[in-house]
């Protein structure tokens, strides 16, 4: 890139983010649901946007962020929907108890709790299914979830409460 293209570049992207770093902190929040993936995300905005070519053509700063924005939020929930993997304690605990029988529920009935227990984990807010899988599929501590998670250990015991609640609540309506 020349240097003056580069220049223009960041110059953009400086004015963008003291302009415009509230608005668009505020458009991740809401669609990822936590501010830790937001801050993120966010930097991977500003990231490709001091890759842009031609700065000088980019007449609406906020709208061209909102638009890279877009893109990387879609990004971001492919790679967790490739990322999740659920846990089922109740099988784990059985097979654990039982392990001589580990065949005993057929597969098709497996396989259709698994996609039950996604459909089910999908419909929580982001915040309840990332505590939940922290403590449930890691195995972390309360206290290791919410430094990981960046909440108060209050908080990750009353999300893994309500998480569990709104589960039993979603599969018994299925």
């Amino acid at each position: 890139m020349p240097p003056e293209s580069t220049n223009a570049t960041s110059h953009l992207a400086g004015t963008a983010f003291r302009e415009h770093a509230v608005e668009l902190q505020r458009f991740l929040i809401r669609r990822v649901g936590h501010a830790q993936d937001a801050d993120d995300l966010a930097q991977e905005v500003f990231a490709r946007l001091l890759r842009v070519r031609d700065a000088e053509l980019v007449r609406k700063p906020l709208a061209y962020l909102i638009g890279i924005a877009t893109h990387v939020v879609r990004e971001f929930r492919q790679r967790k929907q490739h990322e999740r993997v659920l846990f089922d304690s109740a099988v784990t605990d059985d097979l654990c108890e039982n392990p001589e029988h580990p065949a005993q529920r057929g597969v098709a009935e497996r396989l259709e709790l698994q996609q039950w227990l996604d459909s089910a984990l999908t419909q929580l807010p982001p915040t309840h299914q990332l505590v939940l899988l922290l403590v449930k599929r890691d195995g972390l501590s309360y206290a290791e979830a919410a430094k990981k998670a960046g909440l108060s250990i209050h908080t990750i015991e009353k999300y893994v409460v309500e998480a569990r609640a709104r589960l039993r609540a979603i599969l018994a309506g299925m």
